[in-house]
Order: C-alpha cells, then structure tokens, then sequence
C-alpha cells in the first residue's frame, strides 16, 4: 500500500517537477497503474460487471491526463515518447474492451454523460451559416429547443433539436433540456416555415422528456404535443431525426415522426426512464438495471424491432470521447439518408411516413 501511494505521489507531482529526473519514473508509474486496470479486466467475470466497467473508464481517464501532461513536458527522450505512445495505445485497446458488450443499463448511462455532444455541439461540427429563430409567436421563446435555419453539405435545411447544457447557470436556463409547449409550438412554426421554402428538416432528440410542471400543464403541454404528432406526420417536406443521448416518452417523440429515425449507438429512446419504470412494476427503482434490458431501450435492440431506421456508430469509447469523430459518423449518415429520402416523391414519402408509425408494434398470433 505504501508502495502504490508513493508512486501515486510521483504522478501527482510530474507535472510540478523537473521533466528529466522524474519522466521515466512517471511512465513506470503509470505502466503500473494501467497494468492492475487491465488485470482486473482480464479477472472479470458476470457478477459486478457494471461497476468494473464505470471504474475502469474513471482510471483510464486518470492515466490518459496524466500521460497527456507529461507529453506536452519539453525535454523527453525519443524512449519516454515512444513509451508514452505505447501506454496510449494500451489505453485505447482497453477501453474499447471495456465498451463491447455494454448492457442496457450501461448504455442508459453513457447516453446520460454530461460530456456527449448536444445539439448545438452538433451544429457546429456540421453545419454552416446557422441562423437561429426565436420564439412560438404565442407566449415566448423555450431555450429547451432549439430550431433555425443552416446549410448542411452545400443543401439548406432546418434543424430543430433538444438542448441540454454542462454548468449549472446554463442546465437552470436549458431546464435541464425538458421544453415547455410553447419550445413545441417554436419548433411546429419553425416546420411549418420549412414546409413552405421546401427545405428538408433535420432534428435532434436528446430530453429526459417533457416538461412535467403545473406552468406547462397549464400552458398545453399535452395538446402541444399531440399537435406535432399530426402536423408531422403530414408535413410535405423530407424529414430525418436523430437520437443523440436519450429520447424520453412524449417529450422526445414531438419532434421525432420522421421519414427515417436514427440512433446514436450508445443513446436510448424508451416511453419511460428505467427507474421509472422500476418503480412502477417492481415498486423498487434499484432494479433499473432489469427494467432497462427488459424494456428494450437500445439503438441494437429499437433496430431489430423496426421501430428506428438505422444506427450511427460512435468513435471508440462513445462520443463523449471524441466530438469531432462523433459529428464526422453522424454527418455521413445523415447525407446518406438525406439524399434518399429526398428523390422520394412527395406524396408518396408523407404515404410512407404514416403507414410507418401506424405499423409500428402491431403483433399477430398465428393459429396453427
């Protein structure tokens, strides 16, 4: 024990202390801790997986800072680089082990992280000339949601999506990414603009769900729901969305009748959260974990049962890892699908559109 918190001392220490006494001793350092990480992968078995996980991805994290420190040190030898690029490379090939095979709780979870991308991080990487629109022309603008016109690969579009945020000042202002009806109403009109200059429509579903508070209520937040569900389905312009985090019950369907649904790999999309739904059947919210594989929530399991159209791969050790790769893998989907839906005429996509929703969990027996 005295050995491992002296050599914990030394890594806290190197980025304070002289790059050349103490580099090869960081590195050994770091070797050792990665070293009992991948030892208590290899020993892994079914009991505590998801608790093995999250603590790995919280020490790969540790080492990695540390090894990007010491790399941006001056004075390293071509054998201490050459280590550090090693440690980086055991690094990766980890963490990838790590995420293979993930339950649906543990996705439910990296579908949660505060470091995923959000919508506006999205518009950034993949859209130019962003120019967003403000307000429902009723009672006021929701920050929850937002909705303007962008220009996405040389094609102008509207993009409407769910917005979350990372400090407290900003989640307060989102509130925590769940609209209000009159962000439903912003994004209906802002649908309806896109209707008429004939420009498809691109939206981002990322909410816990709706807005549960007397003032929505009192406000229409059911009717401002429903009435997207019906404008949408017959909105006579190509539409695409996407899952990006989590997709939660109404609040993330309300803007999510499309011609094609598509899902991040690691995000969700269920009617109710799994503690939720714990609650409910088992009056124990701590078997989220069973309710969530019961309830089928993943982009693998939500494919299979046709109810999205595709899945988007995300960079080694989910987005929140790698922004840049996380946009570049939804930005090729996007294209892809954008332009088969759009050679598609109109009457026959807003055909086409309906008959999916209305077919969506219908099962018959079969007598013998």
């Amino acid at each position: 024990m005295k050995g491992r918190q002296s050599r914990k001392r030394q890594i806290e220490a190197a980025p304070e202390a002289a790059p050349g006494a103490l580099s090869g001793q960081v590195v050994s350092g770091l070797e050792f801790f990665l070293q009992m990480v991948e030892t208590q992968r290899s020993r892994q078995n079914g009991t505590g997986k998801m608790e093995t996980d999250s603590k790995a991805e919280v020490e790969l994290a540790k080492i990695e800072k540390q090894l990007e420190q010491l790399r941006q040190t001056p004075g390293q030898s071509d054998e201490t680089r050459q280590l550090i690029q090693q440690l980086h490379d055991r690094i990766d090939a980890l963490r990838q082990d790590v995420h293979v095979g993930l339950s649906a709780w543990e996705k439910t979870e990296l579908a949660r992280h505060p470091q995923r991308p959000y919508t506006l991080d999205y518009i950034d990487r993949l859209f130019s000339d962003w120019s967003e629109l403000h307000g429902d022309r009723a009672f006021g603008d929701d920050p929850a949601i937002v909705c303007g016109m962008a220009r996405f690969r040389n094609k102008e579009v509207m993009v409407i999506g769910h917005q979350k945020a990372r400090d407290t000042k900003q989640k307060v202002y989102r509130n925590f990414g769940m609209p209000h009806p009159e962000g439903y109403r912003k994004a209906l009109r802002v649908m309806q603009i896109a209707e008429k200059f004939a420009r498809p429509i691109l939206t981002f579903v990322d909410t816990d769900g709706a807005y549960p508070g007397l003032e929505a209520e009192e406000r229409g937040q059911a009717e401002a729901i429903a009435r997207n569900l019906r404008e949408m389905a017959r909105l006579k312009v190509p539409i695409l969305t996407t899952v990006i985090g989590v997709g939660g019950s109404g609040g993330a369907l309300a803007i999510a009748v499309a011609d094609r649904v598509l899902m991040m790999e690691n995000s969700v999309y269920s009617v109710i959260s799994p503690e939720g739904c714990a609650s409910i059947m088992w009056r124990d919210a701590t078997k989220k974990e069973l309710a969530a594989q019961a309830m089928r929530i993943t982009a693998a399991d939500l494919s299979e049962l046709r109810i999205i159209d595709g899945v988007v791969p995300e960079p080694p050790g989910g987005a929140h890892r790698d922004h840049e790769a996380a946009a570049a893998f939804l930005g090729d989907a996007l294209e892809k699908n954008l332009a088969e839906v759009s050679a598609q005429p109109i009457a026959e996509l807003v055909a086409a559109r309906y008959k999916k929703f209305r077919n969506m969990a219908q099962f018959y027996t079969l007598e013998a």
